[in-house]
């Protein structure tokens, strides 16, 4: 397996986890001056100091930290580290030097799309036969270079199994967890090729209360009804304070305080109708006309309505005559009724002072809409009463993600960014999202974001520093504020969320890694198989993978129940290819034998999914 990332989080995550979960040998390719980990800035390390400091008071302050428990042992097993390549180009010499052309699978997981595409070309070329595992953030880019890479597979008369193209996006695989984490009791989403898995989170119910029943339970999670928080400081939990993945019916009957993931509804999404030619383009008329603008020409018809009815009854005739003839005087183009009666000389000086108020109406109405048109396109401001919204600090690749995720789901936003050219400005831009331009570190920023009636806190930048301590000001200014962040160093995401919980017990904190929610999806897809998704636990992951049982002895002549594995895998849908049925059943009977011809779909932990992708015998663990 040969991983080239210039130096990425992802890609050094990416192969620790072929390394140590599926046991491949691995090649890493990387930048001269970038082969290891990637090292803050000296600022960036002044700033980890002094909120490390901030985070040692706030212990010393505290009454201890038993309230909350972190990472544990468990989980990945690392291996021996990958033969690293360096080459400040990804060209036909470093993936010969890598080994791309006896390879079996590549991942090009650079930050730049074009550096992937180029590599990935230049791979097909030396190894026609080549996995290629190809990280786009360009969604239909990335439909039209799979499309290509597999036409030309198929061209040179290949098995297009073997050689698959599969293209992954650790912002769409990261934005869904995100975006669930902030919000209390939203369902965690894997959503690929038509199909949308959901899973809910239930919290532990109460003494003597009957907890509702889904499709399948998938993990058992660290909430207790004592502890609503659970555990959560690291990538890796253990000990029994970590989640507990696919636990079978005993195990579920012997936790009956443990919150649980639960398997509630799965369906088929439906193509969403295309918007028409003015949608979200249009402007309502109460932000186009202000309201007192709008009561005055309200008073204004009200005017002409009584001037009307004022000349049919003293002049008679049709009340649209009468209409007529008012809106005459009011635009002073009618004759002077010098030779009219008294009532008709009065109602016309009326309707022509009328006439002259209605001037400056009508000026003011040009100006506001003019104003609301140039003013559309500019971001907005929080407005004044708003609450109950969700914070969104960054927005960047997995903030502009994250906030399209939020929007889908009808959840109102506040975005703060410090470079008002992000790249999810233009998203917030046309989704009328109020955004605060600001860093978020000056004092200020996150009072003008209403981060004192926000239901949530969800920083998701790059730098881990700045997201601490958007977090630790968050709760200064609201104790019980709900705080997810974005943190890549595990050991570091232990510390924060120890003392997190030790000063605020009541208040939720969550930490997520992007590159170890994306890294599995990606491992997954290098060893030839379907992965429709991940799903994150905390901070452990299940995987979704569509298998064909023909290819797996583990299933083959089987009943559902015996496949089932507690903490390694399990059946939650089937396709069968014969009889009358088609399409995927999601409520299984567990006596069913699963035949060479049927196709599964599984929910499967990582070390459960490399035994049964392994190629090899996997090493012995203790």
């Amino acid at each position: 397996m040969v991983v080239c990332g210039g130096g990425e989080a992802l890609a050094h995550r990416l192969a620790a986890e072929l390394r140590g979960v599926y046991g491949e040998q691995v090649v890493l390719v990387v930048p001269p001056a970038g082969g290891g980990e990637r090292s803050p800035s000296p600022t960036g390390r002044a700033r980890t100091t002094a909120l490390l400091g901030r985070i040692t008071a706030v212990v010393s302050r505290t009454a201890g930290n038993g309230n909350g428990s972190g990472a544990g042992g468990g989980g990945e097993a690392e291996g021996p580290v990958p033969r690293t390549v360096e080459a400040a180009e990804i060209g036909d010499d470093a993936l010969i030097d890598a080994g791309v052309p006896q390879a079996g699978a590549l991942a090009l997981v650079h930050d730049d799309d074009e550096t992937n595409i180029r590599a990935a070309l230049a791979a097909r070329r030396l190894n026609p036969r080549l996995r290629l595992v190809i990280r786009l953030y360009n969604r239909k880019l990335g439909q039209h270079l799979e499309e290509l890479l597999d036409q030309a597979a198929a061209v040179a008369g290949l098995d297009t199994t073997d050689a698959t193209v599969t293209v992954l996006s650790d912002a769409d695989t990261a934005a869904p967890a995100l975006a669930a984490t902030a919000v209390a009791g939203t369902s965690k989403v894997v959503h690929a090729d038509g199909l949308l898995l959901r899973a809910v989170e239930r919290t532990p119910p109460e003494p003597g209360d009957v907890a509702p029943r889904g499709l399948a339970t998938l993990a058992l999670l660290s909430a207790t009804a004592n502890d609503p928080a659970g555990a959560e400081g690291s990538d890796e939990t253990g000990g029994g304070a970590g989640p507990r993945l696919l636990p079978d019916d005993d195990a579920v009957a012997a936790a009956p305080g443990r919150g649980a993931l639960v398997l509630e509804a799965v369906s088929y999404s439906g193509s969403a109708p295309p918007p028409g030619f003015l949608a979200g383009r249009g402007v309502p008329l109460r932000q186009l006309f202000s309201r007192r603008l709008r009561w005055s020409v309200a008073g204004f018809a009200a005017a002409v309505l009584g001037l009307a009815i004022a000349s049919i009854v003293t002049a008679g005739g049709s009340p649209l005559h009468a209409t007529y003839l008012t809106l005459l005087d009011l635009f002073s183009i009618n004759d002077p009724a010098t030779e009219g009666p008294m009532s008709r000389q009065i109602l016309q000086l009326l309707a022509g002072l009328i006439g002259l108020l209605l001037l400056p109406i009508l000026f003011a109405a040009v100006l506001e809409a003019l104003g609301t048109f140039r003013t559309a396109s500019s971001l907005r401001r929080p407005p004044r009463g708003l609450s109950g919204h969700v914070v969104l600090l960054g927005l960047g690749k997995i903030g502009t993600r994250v906030l399209a995720r939020l929007r889908e789901l009808d959840i109102p936003v506040v975005c703060v960014e410090a470079d008002p050219e992000a790249r999810g400005i233009s998203l917030a831009r046309r989704l009328r999202v109020p955004t605060v331009i600001g860093d978020v570190t000056e004092e200020g920023v996150l009072e003008a974001a209403k981060i004192h009636r926000a239901h949530a806190l969800l920083a998701v930048t790059s730098a881990d520093t700045i997201n601490l301590e958007a977090a630790l000001y968050a709760r200064s200014v609201r104790p019980d504020l709900r705080v997810a962040l974005r943190l890549y160093d595990d050991a570091f995401a232990t510390a924060v969320y120890r003392t997190l919980r030790a000063a605020h017990p009541g208040a939720l904190t969550r930490s997520r890694s992007v590159s170890t929610l994306a890294a599995p999806a990606f491992a997954g897809a290098m060893m030839g198989r379907q992965i429709l998704g991940a799903l994150p636990v905390e901070r452990s992951v299940l995987l979704f993978a569509a298998l064909d049982v023909s290819l797996q002895p583990q299933l083959t002549g089987r009943t559902v129940a015996e496949v089932f594995r507690p903490g390694a895998w399990r059946v939650v849908a089937l396709e069968r290819s014969s009889g009358t049925e088609s399409g995927l059943e999601w409520d299984l009977d567990p006596q069913y034998v699963l035949r060479p011809q049927d196709r599964v779909v599984l929910a499967a932990t990582r070390q459960g999914l490399a035994e049964l992708l392994a190629r090899r015998p996997l090493p012995a663990r203790p």
